[in-house]
């Protein structure tokens, strides 16, 4: 019996805290292997690599630079960026260090449209992650690159002196899940930029993302980066080619499944009944942000606008959106006034495509509503919101026929840009 030797592991990624990760879900629908996820302590790294119970891994933080002494032979690719993010056990039982993350990075900058050739780099970080990605600048052409790091010549309090960047990437893990909503700079300090990237992938717009969506800016997250890393690593451990549209495929049912359904529109027009009906039919949880409101405040919404006036129900509206919008896989129903706020918008926005649900005023419902208790305070406020809603909304759906029209053109409009079937 083994008993001194670690449980075997076919395939599967590596990493002292991996909480969550897309790894397991994308490896398998790639290759057709299980995958699994195993946190390693650094006292037990070494071991661990050295009884070569494996076939081939993915590596991640800290561990990067770690493996190296371990490996037989390193990628041109790895000696150069110095990190190897990818490992096989060869027929000799040799090891073999490759850097996958070049790939994924090269590959979600073109999907992007975006182009280095020429233009001057900052590269937020100066990790392995950095590494990479100033190797794959330099390649696509960059005229000049430079690392931004707390430390470093150009950090975070200069930074802003090189106001002539034209490209911005994000290595840190400033705006990661749970800590959404922050951003390491402000974008709007550089006027010439034409390309920003967020290797992160929770959540699928970072602050920063959101910045340069507003400002028009060409950007991409870090999902088509890592299921592009995915592929050519699964290439390296079945010593086959695979095509570059299972990425694409991989990324829509990725998508399909975290990318939240928001509900928007004028109080009384639908947005539960249809939400409950949607998250029945795509396979989602529904949830309610007045209904968490309620939850929170312990009481109706007509008595917290009674006892504390429409302020106080904005924050807790606020607190409530900002948790929910975090999470993903959800269908969500927001209060009427929840798209007035820009904080609550973002929240909703990173991780969620949004629709805008319209009825005739005169078929609203009045009932228990502080701020739309009459037919003509619903016509003012449906002047002082609907260019938010337009504004701020993917889509908009009528429902003035049916629930189950307004459920249905929904699910097709979400399938037809996440699906890979329909609902």
């Amino acid at each position: 019996m083994e008993l001194n030797k670690t449980p075997f592991l076919k395939y599967g990624l590596i990493g002292e805290k991996l909480g969550h990760s897309y790894s397991k879900l994308i490896h398998e629908k790639l290759g057709g292997y299980a995958y699994e996820l195993r946190e390693i302590g650094p006292e037990n790294l070494d071991l661990f690599l050295s009884e070569r119970r494996f076939i081939g891994l993915n590596v991640t933080i800290p561990y990067k630079k770690a493996v190296i002494p371990h490996c037989n032979e390193l990628s041109d690719q790895a000696k150069r960026i110095g990190s190897v993010n990818t490992l096989k056990v060869r027929a000799d039982g040799s090891l073999y260090g490759h850097n996958t993350d070049y790939d994924g990075f090269v590959y979600a900058v073109k999907s992007a449209g975006i182009s280095f050739s020429g233009k001057k780099v900052l590269i937020l970080g100066s990790g392995g992650t950095s590494l990479t990605v100033r190797s794959a600048a330099e390649d696509m052409g960059a005229a000049e690159i430079i690392t931004v790091s707390r430390g470093g010549e150009i950090n975070y309090e200069n930074v802003y002196s090189q106001t002539g960047a034209e490209i911005i990437v994000n290595t840190t893990p400033v705006g990661m899940y749970p800590k959404t909503g922050e951003a390491p700079i402000d974008l709007a300090r550089f006027p010439a930029l034409s390309g920003v990237v967020d290797v992160i992938y929770n959540p699928l717009y970072t602050a920063l993302l959101l910045q340069a969506r507003k400002l028009g800016i060409p950007h991409t997250c870090g999902l088509p980066m890592l299921v592009a890393q995915a592929k050519a690593a699964a290439e390296l451990f079945l010593s086959r080619p695979i095509s570059d549209s299972e990425v694409e495929r991989i990324c829509r049912e990725i998508m399909g499944e975290i990318t939240n359904i928001v509900l928007i529109g004028m109080p009384g027009s639908g947005k539960t009944t249809i939400g409950k009906k949607l998250a029945l039919i795509l396979n989602k949880k529904f949830t309610d942000t007045d209904d968490r409101t309620v939850e929170r405040a312990g009481m109706s919404i007509p008595d917290i606008f009674e006892k504390y006036g429409e302020a106080h129900f904005r924050d807790l509206e606020t607190e409530v959106i900002r948790e929910i919008g975090r999470q993903t896989g959800l269908v969500i129903a927001t209060g009427g006034g929840a798209v007035i706020r820009e904080e609550n918008r973002d929240a909703l926005r990173q991780n969620g495509r949004i629709y805008y649900v319209t009825r005739d005023i005169g078929a609203l419902s009045t009932e228990n509503r502080p701020l739309s208790s009459s037919l003509d305070a619903l016509y003012e406020l449906d002047k002082a919101r609907r260019p938010l809603y337009t504004s701020f909304s993917d889509v908009t759906i009528s429902n003035n026929d049916s629930i189950e029209a307004a459920v249905k053109a929904i699910a097709e409009d979400f399938y037809e840009n996440f699906g890979n079937k329909r609902p």
